[in-house]
């Protein structure tokens, strides 16, 4: 089939896709086509709950082959968090062959024009959306996710994000129009006349740096930022985490093929143990574009070291609750325990911190001391995950040994207030899942800072006295300041206090969620109406997703002649 009929035939299949994703991101509204529930799947092409467990078993002790050139060996050892190893091993890259050969395909991809860029890459996650499933599996014995976590935050809100990044692609792109007559008067004389032709071209080749907890989540974003921009991506997984990615690259270099465009636009780079083929990768003059979640460390690097590329990074921050006053006790307490369970607390998004008056806080259910509060939030967390079935639900299992040597090392900060029990899981019994630990602190005491104002990544949590609703504003002030944030909470029923963190969070730049007692939590965000992350402070250089995540990722050529 040719090219431009594929073409056509793209543009008739998801154009309504992508106008629906452009009003979207104007109003703000919930809008989502990727189905949340397992059950949606099974038809029309997609997976099954069933048939996507055994995609997934079949690729398990395999060679993942991509067909893409330049391949010097083949290299593997992921693990799941939940016991069993993968077995699968997956191309490692000639560096040298393979970036001139993602560079051949881009003036192709470039004069094929946004609108067709646009619709390759919707084909690209209807495609990702029908293996939901099997996606669903690779996610949660990668990243330790539960497995509706997996499926829900690895499936259909990975890939909200990606159109997401798609609708802002296309309309920064659309905002120049491809042509323009340009007529200057010159009074008595004839008017100078112009016509101008004005075309966006790619800055090189994007590479994208996966993370461990949330591949596709995390990754989506950068890769069809650039990708409908007109760049080729390299995607360098991170090594416990290779599936989820992989199984993208495959897709998109299939797609890419069938509507005529050379499938090296995306390629894969997995890396042997302890290689560090991201710095290597990073600083090679044909790297123009990087995306990369991670720790502060690599990230600062990255920012300082990369100089010839664009970079994106969401590092490491410490996320603040301020605890003042509530109309909602009960409620408050179950929204602040899941969010603190929830995935083990291996969110960027999770809450650390949570800073409570040492005199006690004001609520629907009479005076409660600071102990009080703390003690009812360890008996909600408890109660939320007492049944050991509901726990591994909710929690998962820790994805790797560091993250329980922190869980570990944290009962030895301060006073535990609720201490971690290990969850026994009867599916996966080498699966290390573990509640979170809550310490409680004072916020006055030097040697207590260091602990509160360092990222403990993981189900940790410190309940910070402090001496007002002033001291925590100004400490949520200071900490969003030096150490970066990805989200605020605020519970008050005070319109001064409510004001204050506003401002705050305003100055500081850092996304605020105020008295959330339902359904929504923290450390959620929707694609299409919610930024995740600032781009204004250190926890993040970008907002996943705003014009500016896109808009740098090419440049407006004119050529102009006389009329």
């Amino acid at each position: 089939m040719a090219a431009e009929l594929t073409a056509h035939q793209l543009i008739a299949k998801h154009r309504p896709t992508l106008d629906q994703a452009l009003e979207t991101i104007r109003t703000r509204a919930y809008w989502s086509p990727h189905p949340e529930h397992p059950k949606a799947y099974g038809e029309d092409g997609s997976l099954s709950l069933p048939e996507g467990k055994a995609a997934f078993d079949a690729l398990q002790g395999t060679r993942f082959d991509l067909g893409q050139p330049g391949t010097d060996d083949w290299v593997g050892g992921e693990v799941s968090p939940y016991g069993p190893e993968l077995g699968i091993t997956y191309p490692h890259p000639d560096v040298d062959t393979l970036l001139p050969a993602m560079r051949a395909g881009m003036r192709a991809w470039r004069d094929a024009g946004a609108e067709a860029r646009a619709v390759v890459c919707l084909e690209i996650l209807a495609r990702i959306s029908a293996r939901t499933h099997e996606l669903a599996h690779a996610v949660m014995h990668t990243s330790g996710q539960a497995f509706m976590m997996a499926f829900q935050a690895g499936g259909p809100h990975a890939q909200d994000r990606g159109l997401e990044a798609i609708a802002y692609a296309y309309a920064e792109q659309a905002r120049t129009p491809d042509t323009a007559e340009w007529h200057k008067p010159q009074g008595k004389r004839d008017p100078l006349t112009l016509s101008k032709r004005f075309t966006p071209v790619a800055r090189g080749i994007s590479l994208l740096i996966g993370c461990n907890t949330f591949p596709t989540w995390n990754g989506y974003p950068g890769l069809f930022a650039s990708l409908a921009t007109g760049n080729p991506v390299l995607v360098k997984p991170h090594p416990r985490a290779v599936l989820p990615l992989a199984l993208t690259v495959r897709i998109a270099r299939e797609v890419l093929a069938e509507a005529g465009f050379d499938p090296n636009l995306v390629c894969l780079a997995a890396e042997r143990p302890g290689e560090g083929i991201a710095k290597t990768l990073a600083v090679r003059p044909e790297i123009k574009i990087i995306d990369y979640t991670g720790s502060s460390s690599f990230g600062d690097w990255l920012e300082a070291n990369a100089r010839q590329a664009q970079v994106y990074t969401e590092k490491a921050g410490v996320n603040t609750v301020v605890v003042d006053s509530t109309d909602d006790y009960k409620g408050m307490l179950a929204n602040l325990a899941f969010s603190l369970s929830l995935y083990s607390g291996q969110m960027c998004t999770t809450p650390q911190n949570l800073l409570i008056p040492r005199d006690g806080i004001r609520t629907d259910a009479g005076a409660k001391s600071y102990d009080e509060v703390v003690a009812d939030l360890a008996a909600s967390v408890n109660g939320l995950l007492g049944d050991d079935a509901r726990a591994n639900g909710i929690l998962g299992a820790l994805v790797n040994p560091d993250v329980q040597g922190r869980l570990e090392a944290a009962a030895g900060l301060g006073e535990v207030a609720l201490p971690s029990r290990q969850v026994p899981n009867a599916e996966f019994p080498d699966a290390v899942v573990r509640t979170p630990v809550i310490v409680k602190l004072d916020g006055a005491k030097p040697d207590a800072e260091a602990a509160y104002l360092s990222e403990c990544f993981g189900p940790v949590s410190f309940a910070v006295a402090v001496d007002s609703a002033a001291d925590a504003v100004e400490l949520l002030r200071r900490t969003v300041r030096d150490k970066g944030a990805m989200t605020v909470g605020a519970y008050t029923t005070s319109e001064e206090v409510s004001a204050a963190v506003e401002e705050a969070c305003l100055e500081e730049c850092a996304q605020l969620s105020l008295n959330l007692t339902g359904g929504v939590y923290v450390n959620q965000t929707a694609a299409f109406s919610d930024f995740h992350g600032s781009g204004g402070n250190p926890a993040a250089n970008a907002a996943l997703c705003d014009g500016a995540f896109v808009a740098n990722r090419f440049r407006v050529v004119e050529i102009r002649e006389d009329a």
